[in-house]
């Protein structure tokens, strides 16, 4: 179903599954919640936008045997959300399914992945077709499928970034980047911002610098770090430094055209290059938007200007574009393009596939053979006909549906509705992004900036989670949501989303105040 249609049967409200909010609400009492909330002035209960969709009845693991299971067999690393995890049976565009049949609108989807819709019926179709005619061959033998998709994406990044390598994630492809900066430049050091996160292999975490990612143990030699110009947080920051419709509470006097904030941070990543590495370096990696760190976004300017800076040192640009490209933040399509920057490499995972495992870097022909005259590259998976069959349903349904303009339309709607709870609720510091990339920075008070407790950020998660909203986090201290939904979402889905969110934090101000 087309998002037109889709939009269609939401005006005439067409319901055909369940709205109900998720039963399973460990430690809250909903009777008592919104008796409270209705104190506060909130006197309707969020009512979930419909869904054309009815979800088929759970019939495997028992949720306690699920738990055993992933104690005993799976990784310790205690990744999931929430005291009692999510366990998710179906999807349906931006809709989630838990195995009691509860209904969730996804606003992060599978961590900025899921760029159509979960199963979108195109990208599904594509998929059942490859599947019943060709896996696998390993790039020893040739496949339209791969031929296709190189045609289609190639198509989409300007001159001379035209030649592709397909991997199967973002660490993969930042991996492969690495490398090709390294081999092309025949040079070592690699910098990297803080709060930068590019994956979490041995090699890419080296430019990961998040400390939950950080090891005691060497791995990635040769990255450095410098500082991030975050104009919230930082140390430099003002009224008109960001590329989006949200701009920072900070105030300055910069005139037109003017800012100082992005001069004092390249004075900084000079001091990088002076003091932090060799006269001559390999590169430089930067999300256009930072995404694990909390959606921090630079100041204008600010990347065109270290681009120069670099290749004066002799060292290719890398933009990662793992979760800002494929029109996610809607102005363009890619992340690199809202800066006015040309990278000599581009990397992309996550939404190029819509959550089927594949990823890509893609490059100039000169920097291609560098890397081929010192190594003979292969990837088993990378480029296989299942991975490539999908990745070129998910470029036509973007174009179809005009998912970037989606993007950019509704982003901005997004955005302006949490600015306003900004101006509302002393503990949100900061609500920043673009496009379908949103932040919300929870603070202790607006004055000190210090992040909200990290308990009292889990229970409004929690809250958002029980009224049927899904969000993500992100930051150093875990103190900002991140919410990217799919790029098929709609304005009614994020009236219900705010919502959701106000109510969660009225209910957490109660709480303090007793």
């Amino acid at each position: 179903m087309t998002l037109a249609w889709r939009r269609v049967l939401r005006a005439l409200h067409l319901e055909t599954s369940s709205s109900k909010t998720p039963k399973t609400c460990p430690s809250l009492s909903p009777g008592a919640f919104w008796t409270s909330v209705t104190k506060l002035g909130l006197h309707t209960k969020p009512s979930m936008p419909p869904c054309d969709f009815t979800p088929e009845r759970y019939q495997s693991l028992a949720y306690s045997r699920v738990l055993e299971i992933h104690e005993q067999h799976l990784s310790p690393v205690p990744t999931a959300y929430f005291p009692t995890p999510l366990l998710l049976s179906q999807g349906h565009m931006e809709w989630l399914f838990d195995y009691e049949g509860n209904r969730y609108l996804d606003f992060f989807s599978g961590i900025v992945t899921v760029s159509v819709g979960h199963c979108h019926p195109k990208v599904n179709a594509a998929a059942q077709k490859q599947i019943g005619r060709l896996w696998h061959t390993s790039t020893v033998f040739f496949h339209p499928p791969i031929h296709e998709y190189a045609e289609k994406l190639s198509a989409l990044l300007p001159e001379p970034l035209k030649v592709i390598f397909l991997v199967n994630s973002g660490s993969e492809a930042n991996d492969l980047a690495m490398l090709m900066a390294r081999a092309h430049s025949n040079n070592t050091d690699i910098i990297s911002f803080r709060g930068a996160y590019h994956g979490c292999s041995p090699y890419t975490l080296g430019l990961t610098n998040v400390g939950l990612f950080k090891m005691e143990l060497s791995s990635g030699m040769g990255c450095q770090s410098t500082m991030c110009p975050d104009v919230f947080r930082g140390p430099w920051g003002g009224s008109h430094c960001r590329d989006s419709p949200v701009q920072t509470i900070r105030k300055c006097s910069c005139a037109p055209g003017c800012c100082q904030a992005k001069d004092q941070y390249i004075e900084q990543f000079k001091d990088t290059l002076s003091t932090s590495v060799a006269k001559s370096i390999a590169g430089f990696f930067a999300e256009p938007i930072q995404g694990v760190n909390g959606v921090v976004q630079y100041p204008k300017g600010f990347l065109k200007e270290a681009f120069e800076l670099v290749r004066e040192r002799g060292g290719v640009c890398i933009a990662d574009e793992v979760q800002t490209g494929f029109g996610r933040l809607g102005s363009h399509f890619w992340g690199f393009q809202t800066h006015d920057v040309l990278p000599d490499i581009v990397t992309m995972a996550k939404g190029i596939g819509n959550g089927f495992p594949m990823a890509a870097v893609v490059t100039t022909p000169e920097i291609a053979k560098s890397l081929a005259r010192r190594l003979h590259h292969f990837n088993t998976f990378g480029g296989n006909p299942m991975a490539c069959a999908i990745g070129s349903a998910v470029i036509e349904v973007i174009k179809e549906e005009n998912l970037q303009e989606n993007s950019q339309e509704v982003g901005t709607y997004m955005l302006l509705k949490f600015a306003k709870l900004r101006d509302e609720f002393e503990i949100i510091g900061d609500v920043r992004g673009k496009g379908l990339m949103v932040g919300i920075e929870m603070v202790k008070d607006k004055a000190s900036h210090q992040p909200l407790p990290c308990e009292e950020v889990n229970q409004i998660h929690q809250d958002c989670k029980c009224m049927g909203l899904l969000i993500g986090r992100g930051g150093i201290f875990s103190q900002t949501f991140r919410i990217a939904p799919s790029m098929c979402i709609t304005k009614p889905e994020v009236d219900f989303a705010v919502e959701v969110f106000r109510s969660a934090l009225i209910q957490h101000m109660e709480r303090r105040a007793k």
